[in-house]
């Protein structure tokens, strides 16, 4: 590539307004520019420490490198080549690392007979450094290759720097932090806008001994949320009971509600406690309360209205001391409406109405709830720690999700699986969205599925045509360069070798 070329696609870098496009075009150029078989780029957050646990902090990518390359050149961080690099503030460059005095002793450099190396640190100090390995012509990098590798970590500097500032501000920033201090609630992940206000609602009326509703889409949450609420509340050391009113057949739920005296019902021996009863001085939770019957809508008015409540075949009222939090994925509106709900319950139940978003109006949130998800089931199948891809956190952010939460850990933990049989530590875009077999003859096509492929298809002939000219193609398809490294990403799009 000709200098002039190559000054020309360094400045063009700076469009870029995303970090991660940015990473990978500029290791892209250098490669290209110097031959190196491998390579590895990575870059720091203005605020990070070596002590810093946090991987928000550090960003990176790799052309060429195993996982186990990657550990080995981020050991070299604190030590060895790119450590030395990092020190000083100046370029390393050494024929053969095996051979070289400095470095030869170092575990790596004796296992894998590391040869032509070149290390680079970003700015001054270093924010991140450019690792360069072996080349595709034989012997060591020459000194335009060391030239070009000073300009591209001088031109990449500056560039760095803002998106960092930007990505680690956008990173730490959690709406809910606040909240948290005064209303724990360690189950529920997000940082969102739309958690955070959420949580806000829970906290105010945690700590006041009245009823609450809890609406929503399915999968949202809502069993956490009410845990959550009883959890902050005067009740706390009390008991929490759960009763999915959709579960109990219609002719037991008066008698699982609120029990029943004997030969109240042919299976009633002796006086059966109900759920209200094992709530007492605590919380009952009543998960989709719009499956309630008729009768036993009556009853729960009665026990809202005045805490009293009759045990099936009972004729003296029992007094209750319990919290009710209702929850349910239904519009109570329309089933009013239709004289499917009772209008006097519901307006009884929405006093202190929280609405949960569904995933679709937080996506920023998937990503963290994907690794929650993962360390979660580990943990719990005994796996060892596993990691997960930019690229496999991208596809779930915008991926869509019917089923919110629950379809996604439903999701984590099949992919934590099948990347655990494969011994395999990383959970990547494939071991979360496996290739679907091909449609049955007969079988139609589900429209998420249609949509995919033609998204597919039509990005790589686009790219095709252009040669891979990732502007060009944007611009064809009247979308940002950085949305179609994403796209790219989501499915999975290579350029051809050769």
């Amino acid at each position: 590539m000709r200098e002039r070329d190559f000054y020309r696609r360094l400045l063009e870098l700076g469009n870029q307004e995303e970090l991660v496009p940015l990473l990978d075009e500029a290791l892209a150029l250098i490669v290209e520019v110097t031959g190196a078989k491998q390579a590895y780029l990575e870059l720091r957050a203005p605020d990070f420490s070596e002590e810093d646990t946090d991987t928000s902090a550090v960003w990176w990518c790799g052309h060429g490198v195993s996982n186990e390359d990657v550990r080995s050149i981020r050991q070299s961080i604190s030590r060895g080549i790119v450590a030395e690099a990092i020190a000083t503030g100046r370029i390393v460059d050494t024929p053969s690392a095996a051979s070289d005095e400095r470095f030869r002793d170092l575990g790596s450099v004796r296992r894998f007979q590391i040869q032509a190396v070149m290390c680079a640190p970003v700015s001054h100090p270093p924010i991140g450094v450019v690792y360069l390995q072996g080349r595709a012509q034989p012997g060591p990098f020459t000194s335009d290759d060391r030239t070009n590798a000073e300009l591209f970590a001088r031109q990449l500097a500056p560039l760095a720097d803002r998106l960092l500032t930007r990505e680690r501000r956008a990173a730490v920033e959690d709406a809910t932090r606040e909240i948290r201090k005064r209303f724990p609630c360690p189950g529920i992940i997000g940082r969102s806008a739309a958690i955070a206000e959420v949580l806000e609602q829970a906290s105010l009326v945690a700590p006041l001994d009245v009823d609450i509703l809890i609406t929503g889409p399915s999968g949202t949450g809502k069993t956490l949320l009410a845990r959550a609420i009883a959890q902050n509340s005067a009740r706390a050391s009390g008991p929490f009971v759960e009763l999915n009113c959709a579960a109990i057949p219609d002719e037991l739920v008066e008698s699982e509600l609120f029990g029943a005296m004997p030969g109240a019902h042919s299976t009633a021996v002796k006086r059966l406690p109900g759920k209200v009863q094992a709530a007492e001085r605590g919380t009952l939770f009543l998960d989709e309360i719009a499956e309630l019957s008729s009768a036993a809508q009556a009853k729960l008015l009665q026990l809202l209205q005045s805490r009293t409540y009759y045990p099936l075949g009972a004729t003296q009222p029992v007094r209750a001391d319990v919290r009710i939090i209702s929850a349910t994925n239904a519009d109570l509106d329309e089933l009013v409406a239709a004289r499917r709900f009772r209008e006097d319950l519901f307006y009884r139940l929405q006093v202190l109405p929280i609405q949960l978003p569904g995933l679709a109006e937080r996506p920023a949130d998937i990503p963290l709830i994907v690794e929650h998800f993962i360390a979660t089931t580990c943990q719990r199948h005994g796996f060892p720690a596993m990691q997960v891809k930019r690229e496999a956190l991208l596809a779930c952010r915008e991926a869509t999700w019917a089923g919110n939460v629950r379809e996604l850990a439903h999701t984590v933990e099949a992919a934590v699986i099948r990347a655990h049989g494969r011994g395999q530590r990383v959970v990547g875009t494939g071991h979360l969205f496996p290739a679907r077999a091909q449609t049955r003859a007969g079988e139609a096509e589900t429209f998420q599925d249609a949509t995919r492929r033609f998204q597919r298809g039509y990005l790589a002939e686009a790219l095709a045509r252009n040669d891979w000219n990732i502007a060009e193609s944007a611009r064809q398809l009247g979308v940002a360069r950085s949305h179609l490294y994403n796209l790219i990403r989501v499915h999975g799009l290579e350029r051809a070798s050769g």
